[in-house]
């Protein structure tokens, strides 16, 4: 049986291979491509912040609110930032038949 960890680490050989592609492809909003590399960011914090809980408390992060939660924001903040970078592409988006008239 394949164990979590070992799926965390492969999954992320999709998401990098995915941000590859997107920065590439230059068609991405920039503010909805910075929330994408956030979430590496996210995964970034969530990993020492998991040993800390359980070297510290003995417990898994989701058991240590301040801990999970101060994590979890980098999560919000990249979720936050994706919506935002979209949003401004589709206002973009239907201003320009206006401008072109």
């Amino acid at each position: 049986m394949i164990s979590k960890d070992t799926l965390f680490i492969v999954s992320l050989f999709p998401y990098l291979g995915f941000l590859w592609f997107i920065t590439r492809s230059q068609q991405m909003p920039r503010l909805g491509l910075i929330g994408f590399y956030m979430t590496l960011v996210f995964v970034g914090v969530t990993i020492p912040a998991g040993i800390y809980a359980k070297i510290v408390y003995g417990e898994s992060l989701a058991n240590v609110d301040w801990l999970h939660g101060s994590a979890e924001f980098f999560l919000t903040l990249a979720n936050i930032l994706v919506v935002l970078g979209f949003r401004q592409a589709i206002m973009e988006l239907k201003r320009s038949p206006q401008e072109k008239s």
